[in-house]
């Protein structure tokens, strides 16, 4: 026991055993079957409520004498004070208090509890609308103006009390206290529907003049498009056009640019419409079209349709409907400002349309949108918005320094570090030589390969030297681009190419040869090519000898000892043209022969010993030196080749049977006999 008390000391002198709170067991329920008579919820309910005992209500009390009524007011006026102090916040018990007095026909004491009341919270305007109820329902009006006076003063952006007080004062007849009412109340620039309410109050007194000056100071006060509308109905309604027209035009100076410039150009045009004005409507029509932006003008759009289709002729429908198609163009645009694709159907629709302006400020807004990553898949739809756009100026505009300026532009802001694009190089170059500006052209070609060097623009810019007889600068060129990319055989041919053509033999020699010393070359066998039917071209044999020797030092390819036979073969029919002596010639021929018949020698030994795997290419080199000794006619031995040829040798092997012999199998096999050797 006082090892439990020690361990929890909150128990004081109790037991945790006598502290324990223990709970009924709960009951079992053995019949767990329904009972024969069923109890709703309503039977509850209605249970209930007979058993509820009845509402204890204080007798009503009879009041005969004056002393009686003195006890009771005096009574229920000290409840009512009593309930004030404990809940001096609470509005009912304010508003309560005075209604009883009111009941009692007791004005001024009632019109003191209002006056506390309203100590307690003068910001509370249903207080002061109670007030002056009370006041005027008790035909207390010069206390009602009053209360009105007070309210509008301390709370003037309460419009209730405001449309309270000027209702009083016009219910009693008195229009120059509700005008001078609303003067007051107009001198604290409520909002539209304060200045409306004073218009209503004056055309119900027919004071047209009134009204209008009304409005002249409402438009001042909000200038928006709903307040000018309403100004130009009004003049439209009492007949005056001039005036109406004279608003709508006013308000287009001023509302414009405005965010709902949409809505009163749309009202402008139909009040045009209605006065039969339909080139005045179609002119406001393609004024809003031009200045308002397109995402705020769908509206618009729809209307004009309509209007042209109502009265405009066939020109005036497509307007329209190009316009239509503009809006459309323009809403995919802002949804994705990087469609290129939508700006170029959006140029299209531009340019089949004509108007300058339109076309030059649609182009502008597609070239800035800029592609958001540097990689030139991106910029690559991108980039022939600023080809199509220098190409519209020049040849459809012909805006020269335009044009310049554009091409100018489009280079800054090509990332040239990161990538290029030479077709805009050259085409800013070749506008400049169309200009006749070749120094220009000359700078911009140079930038280019400063830059951003490509084949494309070394091609070009040779090219264009080449036609202008400038030599030197081609050699330039040559030597800038083989710098730039010493493994372009292309290069090194037209390099040699050029050499050749201006006679200098020994130049081109040169530059053949240090193009094979290269040690890397994208086309090697188009080099070497070159520079075999160059030497052949110079009737240099005995070089061209020795470069297949060189290249046959490097590889061993069937087509280098094909092309080495064919050489000798072809060397062999030009000496035999060259010569003067028949018997001689014989002589000469077959010493060529003989060379030939050496290539294909050594080819096929290569084959045979060096790369006996490759049979079809042994093959096919039996089948080519088969047709030069046939088209060597009687000095050729065609026999010599056919003994090396592969034949087709046919086996066959028995097919044996449960029921014995059924035949014959064959197998084609095609042997290269002098493998066999």
């Amino acid at each position: 026991m006082a090892s439990s008390r020690d361990s929890d000391p909150t128990l004081g002198y109790l037991t945790r055993k006598e502290t324990e709170v223990k709970l009924p067991r709960p009951t079992r329920v053995k019949n767990k079957t329904p009972a024969q008579i069923q109890i709703t919820a309503e039977q509850i309910l209605r249970e209930a409520r007979e058993r509820q005992e009845a509402e204890i209500r204080p007798p009503k009390q009879k009041i005969t004498d004056s002393i009686e009524l003195g006890d009771y007011r005096l009574r229920k006026r000290k409840e009512y004070e009593d309930l004030i102090r404990r809940v001096r916040w609470n509005k009912s018990v304010w508003v309560k208090y005075a209604k009883w007095e009111e009941s009692q026909k007791d004005f001024t004491r009632a019109r003191s509890v209002w006056e506390r009341a309203l100590e307690v919270d003068y910001r509370d305007h249903t207080m002061w609308l109670k007030y002056a109820d009370f006041e005027m329902k008790n035909k207390f009006v010069n206390h009602a103006r009053n209360v009105w006076d007070r309210a509008v003063m301390l709370l003037p952006r309460v419009d209730q009390l405001w449309y309270k007080y000027i209702h009083m004062e016009e219910m009693l007849g008195n229009v120059a206290g509700a005008r001078q009412i609303f003067e007051r109340w107009m001198s604290w620039q409520p909002d539209q529907q304060g200045w409306l309410s004073y218009i209503k109050f004056e055309l119900r007194y027919n004071e047209v003049e009134r009204a209008r000056e009304i409005f002249e100071r409402f438009v001042d006060c909000h200038p928006k498009v709903g307040a000018w509308i309403r100004y130009a109905k009004f003049e439209m309604k009492n007949g005056e056009i001039p005036r109406a027209r004279s608003c709508y035009e006013r308000a287009v100076e001023k509302l414009g640019d405005d965010e709902e410039a949409e809505e009163l150009f749309v009202a402008f045009a139909e009040f045009e419409e209605k006065c039969k004005e339909t080139e005045r409507a179609r002119c406001i029509y393609k004024y809003a079209l031009d200045h308002i932006p397109k995402g705020r003008a769908e509206e618009l759009y729809k209307k004009f349709v309509a209007f042209e289709k109502q009265y405009g002729d066939r020109e005036g429908i497509e307007d329209a409907i190009i316009g239509k198609r503009r809006f459309q163009y323009e809403d995919e645009v802002r949804k994705n400002p990087l469609n290129y694709d939508a700006w170029f159907d959006y140029i299209r629709l531009e340019e089949s349309a004509g108007n300058k302006e339109r076309i030059e400020d649609v182009y502008e807004r597609a070239i800035a949108n800029i592609p958001p990553a540097q990689e030139k898949r991106y910029w690559q739809r991108y980039i022939y918005l600023w080809i199509n756009y220098v190409l519209y100026e020049e040849l459809d505009a012909q805006d020269v320094d335009r044009t310049r300026n554009i091409y100018s532009l489009c280079l800054k802001i090509i990332p040239h570090d990161k990538f290029s694009f030479a077709k805009i190089w050259l085409m800013a170059a070749q506008f400049e030589i169309r200009q006749l500006d070749l120094d220009r052209a000359r700078l911009i070609l140079g930038s280019a390969i400063g830059k951003a060097p490509k084949d494309k623009i070394f091609k070009k810019y040779i090219e264009i030297e080449l036609q202008l007889g400038n030599i030197d600068r081609c050699r330039k060129l040559y030597q800038k681009y083989l710098e730039w990319s010493p493994e372009h055989c292309y290069a090194w041919s037209k390099y040699a190419e050029l050499e050749r053509s201006l006679a200098e033999t020994e130049r081109a020699r040169s530059i053949f040869e240090l193009a094979i010393d290269q040690p890397a070359l994208d086309m090697p066998e188009l080099l070497w090519k070159a520079y075999i039917d160059f030497e052949i071209s110079e009737g240099e044999y005995e070089r061209t000898r020795a470069l297949y020797e060189r290249l046959l030092n490097r590889t061993k390819h069937l087509k280098v000892w094909i092309s080495y036979a064919k050489f000798e073969a072809s060397a062999m029919e030009e000496d035999f043209q060259d010569s003067d002596v028949q018997e001689s010639d014989n002589e000469q021929k077959r010493k060529c022969l003989q060379r030939v018949r050496g290539v294909f020698e050594r080819a096929l030994s290569y084959f045979r010993t060096s790369a006996p795997e490759l049979k079809e290419e042994r093959a096919m080199l039996l089948e080519e030196w088969l047709n030069l000794e046939s088209s060597f006619g009687e000095l050729g031995n065609v026999d010599l080749v056919r003994v090396k040829l592969p034949k087709k040798l046919k086996k066959r092997r028995h097919i044996e049977t449960e029921d014995g012999p059924a035949g014959y199998a064959f197998n084609f096999l095609s042997l290269f006999l002098n493998s066999l050797l």
